[in-house]
């Protein structure tokens, strides 16, 4: 199989500010012709730093493709370090300096002398068009081994790979292709869903099987390859069919859909439509809910009431309530899903009601309490959850619980 790497290169992509997303990208394209990424780098705008990454790579690897640093400012310096170490000397393409000019006047810019630096090519490379700007990609043979350089914006990128890339990848694969399944499930803990399937998945050297633990939810991935799309797919749905079948609807999606892409799903094939009232999680699970295009079909809206005045003035829930059995509790959390049930007009209500922490305990209520609320036209019930981890983690989870708790109900 061929070894491949990713180098990414930017100062930029060391800050938190940003994220290589890149790497991610190309390493869905390249695995679904059946190359296998064995390392990614991050390298900064740092000549000597990025020379040693690519010198250990041409030692270790059959494919390297690196993204970023083609552009025209001093610190772009990916051409120099390649050239070096490839022992290519850097010469002027006086038909890529002629494009980039055009490009640049055309869009009412002068050309300045440091775009020159974008037409400098080491000498042997052959040249990547790049129809989105003005840094052309290269390609380097380098004693067998290929360089690819990109320029750094996924809208350059992404098209010169697909356009100039992968049709000799596709023939340097050998034929091998790849296929992945992403299961997601909820309702059971890592070690209790790997002790369920083990005895299945250990069967199998091909898929290959991981199991990833998320904030709030497991995923198990399957990787299968073969000498054909058509017998990967067979291999990884084979195993799929066997796992699903056995973890039942602790499964909530085979294609890798979140689950407010599932339960919106559900929704709109039953014609239901639903609104959420939300305290503690400020929001989160319309947030979510809404982040899925087309939501409007199902969707009606929500009510953040945070403190309890707002419960009683916004959806109605008694103050003596609130004040008998605490606004973190069970009836209130049915009381403020019954109530955002009818004022929206809604088929369905969800709420959520608890302690994210980190102070804030209560009469005897810890932090990580929280109640969900579920209200239809047939039953209104509620669930108590303990929920582990920072503030962040709780109102997630806590989301998470409300979905899964829509979901479990409209299962048929």
């Amino acid at each position: 199989m061929v070894k491949a790497e990713i180098i990414a290169i930017g100062s930029e992509l060391l800050t938190p500010q940003r994220t290589d997303t890149n790497s991610l990208w190309l390493t869905e394209r390249l695995n679904s012709i059946g190359i296998s990424v064995q390392l990614k780098t991050v390298v900064g705008d740092d000549e000597a730093r990025l020379e040693e990454t690519i010198q250990s790579a041409l030692r270790r690897s059959d494919l390297i493709v690196s993204t970023g640093g083609l552009g025209p400012t001093e610190d772009d310096v990916t051409r120099k370090a390649f050239a070096r170490v490839t022992g290519r000397q850097l010469m002027l393409d006086y038909d890529i300096l002629a494009r980039i000019r055009e490009r640049l006047t055309s869009r009412g810019y002068q050309m300045t002398p440091n775009n020159e630096r974008q037409a400098l090519i080491p000498s042997g490379a052959a040249i990547l068009p790049n129809p989105n700007g003005t840094a052309a990609g290269l390609k380097i043979d380098q004693n067998g081994k290929l360089l690819f350089l990109l320029p750094g914006p996924p809208r350059e990128n992404q098209p010169m790979f697909d356009d100039y890339v992968m049709p000799e990848l596709e023939k340097l694969s050998r034929g091998v292709r790849i296929a992945k399944r992403v299961l997601k499930v909820t309702g059971l803990g890592e070690s209790q869903l790997d002790d369920k399937i083990a005895p299945i998945y250990g069967e199998y050297t091909n898929p290959v099987t991981t199991i990833l633990f998320t904030d709030s939810e497991i995923e198990i991935h399957l990787t299968a390859s073969a000498d054909s799309t058509v017998r990967a797919e067979e291999l990884v749905q084979e195993l799929t069919d066997k796992l699903e079948e056995h973890l039942g609807d602790h499964v909530y999606s085979t294609r890798g859909e979140a689950l407010e892409e599932v339960v919106g799903g559900r929704l709109r094939l039953k014609g239901y439509t639903i609104a959420t009232a939300e305290s503690c999680t400020g929001g989160l699970v319309a947030e979510r809910i809404t982040r899925v295009p087309g939501s409007s079909d199902y969707f009606v809206g929500s009510i953040v009431s945070y403190s309890n005045e707002a419960k009683t003035a916004l959806l109605g829930v008694p103050a003596g309530l609130i004040e008998s059995r605490n606004a973190v509790s069970g009836d209130v959390a049915e009381a403020m899903a019954r109530g955002v049930k009818e004022r929206t007009g809604a088929t369905i209500g969800v709420s959520i009601t608890g302690l994210a922490g980190p102070g804030g305990a209560v009469d005897g209520i810890p932090v990580g309490t929280v109640y969900v609320g579920l209200a239809d036209d047939v039953v209104t019930s509620n669930r108590r959850m303990m929920l582990p981890g920072d503030r962040h983690l709780i109102r997630w989870r806590a989301s998470t619980a409300a979905l899964e708790m829509v979901r479990r109900r409209y299962l048929l």
